[in-house]
């Protein structure tokens, strides 16, 4: 098996990590299900000692279209797919163009913004444990039960990029801040806002060496410089335990915690 060495804090979109020797999935049998699959690691907090890790090799990063479908490799990165759509005139991608990650990553956890998800146009998977169409797979928000490392994805094709939806999904992301963090910290709990509850409780701005709950939008654990795992843990836990004291709703985290205990 090959590896690759990562600095997870410049790799990560939270800057923390330490460097590690990172397994890659050039072919199935290479597979081992005790390491955890990373995409870009845009909604991940790595810890001083994680679990085994493990990448796709650059070999599932490719687009291209054949019989009306279109076809996207899981390590291929989400600013490439909005590009390519935007140049081949491709509808229901331009949400990507505001949303980091690899495919594989985005799938897996049913990324999107509001309304539009990426399920929404798939058709079907390809892991290492076969093919599965839309149909076979539970998802719903922010959550399947993909356990396979998804090789390939095959969408169905229309024609007709649409500008105005880049234009609007900018000005959903507008109040959100523009330094390092791993996105929205917390799932939405079902009637109600993650944000709301957090600075409800007194806990937007709120600081830990660097770590912060941030004052643009709450929701955001964001890292001003050098912030360590410990402080974002800190964080995460005071406002589970606040929000779960004032308001009985249990938070749950959105952004994937990577640390043996």
């Amino acid at each position: 098996m090959q590896y690759k060495t990562i600095n997870f804090s410049k790799y990560s979109s939270i800057k923390i990590g330490p460097s590690l020797d990172v397994a890659l999935l050039e072919e199935c049998s290479d597979y081992d299900p005790s390491f955890t699959l990373l995409g870009a690691a845009n909604n991940t907090l790595i810890g001083n000692k994680p679990p085994p890790l493990m990448i796709l090799s650059k070999k599932y990063d490719f687009i291209k279209i054949k019989d009306s479908t279109l076809i996207i490799g899981g390590a291929t990165p989400s600013g490439k797919i909005a590009s390519f759509c935007k140049k081949h005139n491709i509808a229901h991608f331009e949400f990507l163009s505001h949303l980091p990650g690899t495919l594989g990553g985005l799938l897996k956890m049913n990324a999107g913004l509001k309304e539009y998800e990426i399920f929404e146009h798939l058709l079907e998977i390809y892991t290492c444990a076969g093919v599965y169409q839309k149909e076979k797979i539970e998802h719903g928000y922010r959550f399947t039960n993909i356990s396979s490392p998804i090789l390939e994805a095959r969408f169905s094709l229309e024609y007709g990029f649409d500008p105005t939806k880049v234009e609007m999904f900018h000005a959903m992301r507008s109040n959100q801040p523009n330094i390092p963090s791993a996105g929205s910290c917390f799932k939405n709990p079902s009637g109600d806002y993650a944000g709301r509850l957090i600075e409800a409780v007194g806990l937007k701005g709120k600081r830990k060496g660097a770590m912060e709950f941030s004052s643009v939008h709450a929701n955001f654990l964001v890292n001003h410089g050098g912030g360590s795992f410990e402080d974002a843990i800190y964080l995460i836990e005071e406002a589970k335990k606040k929000v779960l004291e004032n308001f009985q709703i249990l938070l749950e985290c959105e952004i994937e915690i990577l640390e043996n205990t």
